[in-house]
């Protein structure tokens, strides 16, 4: 089995870095399984404070993995893959420490989700987001729920819609990041040195402040965004779309 999420601890930072760059980072069954099992050994390391999401490669995270959807009934993937994104996104919500992204590369769809759900966004000056769902014939239903509460509602009504890409700097000041950063090591590694300095009760307890409003959203709404999601993959113009996307050619869009 390869690694795709290479973990390591150093001191009270447990890293957990996103290394399947031939693939974009993108979010297969078994990088989010991973993840998983990261987070998982993050909370039980005695000593740790916190997470840091990291990348190797251009880009932080390119969103679903859409070629792993070849040969597979669409109907199952649709519905594996919208209940894979809730899950992790929840996960890093619900995670008892707070989780940092460092992302100094290339961001698209899903991998915004992902960025929206850790408690402090760092974007160096490489980095580039765009959300492109609707290009491709579906829409960001499950992210959603983590990046309507984070970015100001008149980006979110330009951005969700044009699929535009634009930068760190931008999105510090939409509010998708935390904050933009010429040297994204040397800003992480001083919000990591403060919040090791919390103790595990007093992180936590202030976390679920932060956290408990989205929580209550994907209560109340993600089963809904789940089967909207389902419903949008398995359609004609989202079939059309990805294999546009793959194969690299305009959308031959009906109506």
């Amino acid at each position: 089995m390869s690694v795709l999420v290479r973990y390591r601890v150093d001191g009270p930072v447990a890293r957990l870095t996103l290394d399947s760059p031939e693939h974009r980072n993108a979010l297969s069954t078994e990088l989010v399984n991973q993840l998983h099992q990261g987070f998982t050994s993050a909370v039980a390391e005695p000593g740790t404070r916190l997470v840091v999401l990291d990348h190797t490669g251009g880009t932080f995270c390119a969103g679903a993995d859409l070629g792993e959807a070849a040969g597979r009934d669409p109907s199952d993937v649709a519905v594996d893959r919208a209940r894979e994104m809730t899950r992790l996104l929840r996960r890093i919500l619900e995670l008892p420490m707070p989780v940092i992204a460092a992302v100094d590369g290339h961001v698209r769809a899903g991998g915004l989700g992902l960025v929206g759900a850790c408690d402090i966004a760092v974007a160096g000056p490489a980095s580039t987001f765009a959300l492109t769902e609707a290009r491709i014939g579906v829409a960001p239903s499950i992210i959603s729920l983590t990046l309507l509460p984070k970015m100001t509602p008149r980006s979110a009504g330009r951005y969700f819609l044009t699929g535009e890409k634009f930068g760190a700097q931008l999105a510090a000041e939409i509010g998708l990041v935390t904050v933009a950063a010429d040297d994204v090591d040397a800003t992480v590694a001083d919000l990591a040195a403060a919040i090791g300095k919390g103790s595990p009760q007093g992180l936590a307890a202030s976390k679920a402040l932060t956290t408990a409003r989205i929580l209550d959203a994907f209560d109340r709404h993600a089963e809904e965004l789940t089967r909207q999601s389902a419903e949008l993959f398995v359609s004609e113009e989202a079939r059309e779309g990805m294999m546009a996307f793959l194969q690299k050619r305009p959308p031959r869009w009906v109506g």
